[in-house]
């Protein structure tokens, strides 16, 4: 997992493996700075050499640790991307889809909020602070993120500044990140991408960016990033009050979790192990993202990477239907 391999049609190298930091910037429940840098080091240690990173992620925390857990290894040796979109401002009304089911996504934080800015200007503004915080002069690979209700200003302004990025060679891929498949998929028609993030769209419970998206980015050597593969927790820990999509799992996608959990255990494979090595097999898949927010968390995730699972699992579960027949499996 800790080889080399070209990251689509860019100049870049990166491992299978990346540590994404929405949990260690908090969310859902705070992490002291210590246990992240702490997490991040180890990543590095273990291997990783591709880490992610947001304004959004504990508004402004997830870049501020990265940029300091990795602040004495050579730049040279890692992958680092960060996202834009949204503007850190003490005086912006909070913003209310940060609220999951009544959960609020990101406590003790900055007391600052994000505002939503798809604009030209907002992105190269977003950008420069990204860097301040990260302590950086460039990041590898920059997102736009979460365009969901601003697909045209992403387009017209966002694309625009960060095209600009990478022909002055200022960034080294322009990427967009999102939890859903159809927008990626236009944008991957209506301009140059290099890459995409594909956050809980292609997972045991929802393999929806294998239809159209995947195949597209394999024909246009567009790379994918996958986040999410435990879904916010529900393919983690498929219980009553489990997460999905940042809010509590309707009843059914619990009781879809629990028969792949019943299949795992029939077999004496932990459905997390499942989770996370499933993904990796689709030939579209270039990083796949682990969410630890401690070093406990990243070494359980690497380890559970390493569990064999017979072929019989994965046959089972096209069995019983609750895997697609022709989504490939490791």
């Amino acid at each position: 997992m800790n080889e080399r391999v070209a990251f689509g049609r860019t100049a870049l190298t990166v491992t299978r493996l990346g540590l994404g930091t929405a949990a260690l910037g908090g969310l859902y429940a705070p992490v002291d700075e210590a246990q992240a840098l702490e997490t991040v080091r180890a990543a590095y240690d273990a291997g990783l050499r591709f880490f992610d990173a947001a304004p959004l992620y504990g508004h402004g925390n997830s870049e501020r640790r990265l940029g300091r857990g990795l602040a004495d290894v050579p730049r040279e040796e890692y992958v680092l991307t960060t996202k834009v979109g949204r503007l850190l401002r003490p005086d912006a009304p909070p913003d209310k889809s940060q609220l999951s089911g009544g959960f609020e996504r990101w406590p003790e934080v900055p007391p600052v909020n994000p505002l939503f800015d798809y604009s030209y200007d907002g992105v190269m503004r977003s950008f420069a602070e990204s860097l301040e915080r990260l302590g950086l002069d460039r990041v590898d690979v920059l997102h736009i993120h979460d365009p969901d209700e601003h697909e045209e200003e992403a387009l017209a302004g966002a694309y625009r500044a960060l095209d600009r990025l990478r022909s002055e060679g200022t960034i080294g891929a322009v990427g967009a990140g999102m939890n859903q498949a159809e927008m990626l998929t236009r944008f991957a028609r209506a301009a140059d991408f290099d890459c995409f993030l594909v956050a809980g769209r292609y997972t045991l419970l929802d393999q929806v960016a294998a239809r159209e998206l995947f195949p597209l980015c394999l024909e246009q050597g567009i790379a994918i990033v996958l986040g999410g593969v435990f879904n916010s927790g529900v393919l983690a820990d498929p219980r009553p009050g489990a997460m999905f999509d940042y809010a509590p799992a309707p009843p059914a996608l619990i009781e879809r979790a629990r028969r792949l959990d019943a299949v795992c255990r029939r077999h004496g494979v932990p459905l997390k192990a499942a989770a996370l090595q499933f993904p990796l097999a689709h030939p579209a898949v270039t990083v796949l993202l682990l969410g630890a927010r401690s070093q406990a968390e990243l070494t359980e995730n690497l380890e559970l990477l390493k569990t064999p699972i017979p072929a019989e699992v994965w046959d089972e579960l096209r069995r019983e239907r609750l895997l697609a027949e022709e989504a490939p499996t490791p």
